[in-house]
């Protein structure tokens, strides 16, 4: 029998803990005394979009089952323990040959298969329009076909569990029931629908809404709009980038506060994150522009940006450098809640019984934490010098 103890200060009290684990879980959490200087310790974070990391790009067929492992690795450095491969609008053959790889590697490395959650599939059923489409190739967008997504899900190993759609094709709805009706999450994006097909589309049972304030028109009435009546929704959640790039911080406030509990944080990181500046070509936006602050745009259209260069910390740092929430909640809209839209093991958090998917951090003197240690599974994934 394997065990690990780890000793911090919980993140929510702050009071010094030691976490107890065996085979994996939580076994037992008692207090210490003496552990003022202890470093934090945290749920594991949870990234429901990763569109690649380090030059590795899930968009640009082919890549290896091995590419998948580089990229788990390069996420336990940026605290995250669990995520989404995202696959994006693309042909349906190069589709089903990217889930198909992605659900390979988790077959083949333990590791992969341990960290991955389950494929996000964003797209192709997504808005035609300038705008709500965003770098998404308006060649291989179509309309909600249940057959098609039935192809891919068979390829993937029935690992897509998410899926980014819009609700302003009329055969949304029932395309909906039928994802939920297979334990898949929907989630409204890329969308330019109207409030009565946004309204519908939560009745058929969509849950989310994906990096809301982003895939849409830089110009919108002032309401009603779509972005106005998802966050009217009271059931569907709201993913957010908090990257200071796709989203003012005033918004994310607004946002946030309009949500009251169901917001949460997603990094739609992509292959860009961890290379240095300058111009790439990729299958998200095609010719794009890394700027050496961090942000990511279409070379010919720089108001439109095609994805993030900045991991989840990143953006959980962001809310707390900006006094936006508090530390507790911060953490959670990065881990546990993200978990929770998957019914994951991990969204207990850290109370016996529950997988210990952890990490340890350092506050520093502006609020903001910096990664120490990352554990996945009760078992010491990556530290720091």
């Amino acid at each position: 029998m394997s065990e690990i103890t780890l000793r911090g200060r919980d993140y929510r009290t702050q009071q010094p803990v030691e976490i107890v684990a065996h085979d994996g879980n939580i076994s037992q959490i008692r207090p210490v005394t003496g552990g003022e200087n202890l470093p934090l310790i945290a749920p594991g974070l949870v990234d429901l979009q990763v569109n690649g990391y380090g030059g590795a790009d899930f968009n640009s067929f082919p890549f290896s089952v091995g590419s998948v492992k580089q990229v788990t690795q390069a996420l336990w450095q940026q605290g995250v323990t669990t995520f989404m491969p995202t696959v994006i609008t693309n042909g349906a053959d190069e589709i089903t040959e990217m889930v198909s790889t992605l659900a390979a590697a988790c077959r083949e490395f333990p590791s992969v298969g341990a960290s991955v959650a389950g494929i996000h599939l964003e797209g192709p059923f997504l808005s035609a329009q300038d705008g709500p489409r965003g770098a998404h190739n308006r060649v291989h967008i179509q309309a909600p076909d249940y057959a098609l997504f039935q192809r891919w899900q068979t390829a993937a190993d029935g690992r897509i569990r998410l899926i980014t759609l819009s609700p302003e094709w009329p055969n949304a709805d029932d395309f909906i029931r039928q994802c939920v009706a297979d334990n898949v999450v929907v989630s409204i994006g890329h969308t330019a629908a109207s409030a009565e097909q946004i309204a519908s589309a939560v009745k058929a049972g969509a849950q989310m809404s994906t990096h809301l304030g982003n895939g849409a028109h830089l110009t919108l009435p002032r309401h009603p709009n779509y972005i106005w009546e998802q966050l009217a929704q009271d059931d569907l959640w709201c993913a957010m980038i908090a990257d200071g790039e796709h989203l003012p911080l005033s918004v994310l406030k607004t946002f946030i506060r309009a949500k009251n509990g169901r917001a949460l944080l997603v990094s739609d990181v992509t292959s860009h994150a961890g290379m240095p500046p300058g111009h790439y070509h990729s299958h998200i936006g095609g010719d794009v522009v890394l700027s050496p602050e961090g942000r990511l745009s279409m070379a010919n259209n720089p108001a439109l940006l095609a994805g993030s260069v900045q991991g989840l910390l990143y953006g959980v740092n962001t809310l707390l450098k900006n006094g936006i929430v508090p530390r507790q909640e911060a953490v959670q809209m990065a881990s546990i809640r993200p978990a929770s839209r998957l019914n994951l093991p991990v969204a207990q958090g850290l109370i016996p019984g529950a997988p210990l998917d952890a990490i340890l951090l350092r506050e520093d003197e502006n609020h903001a934490l910096r990664l120490l240690a990352t554990y996945k599974n009760g078992a010491e994934v990556w530290r720091g010098e």
